[in-house]
């Protein structure tokens, strides 16, 4: 059995269209994660805050003798 020119360029080009899609498909996953993150730091970051605006209030009791 012989092995053409042709079922190489075949071979060739399917092994290119599945690494386009995974490309593709990485990009996609890669910026939804990245925007999940920024998300989630916003988030934690905007709780923090909230919690932090009540609790830096120190109360002093001055009493007159």
């Amino acid at each position: 059995m012989a092995i053409q020119r042709s079922d190489l360029e075949a071979k060739l080009r399917e092994i290119e269209e599945i690494v386009e899609e995974t490309k593709a498909h990485t990009k996609t996953t890669g910026t939804v994660a990245a925007i999940g993150v920024v998300v989630l730091v916003a988030v934690i970051f905007l709780l923090g805050r909230r919690r932090g605006k009540n609790r830096g209030k120190a109360r002093v009791e001055i009493y007159r003798l």
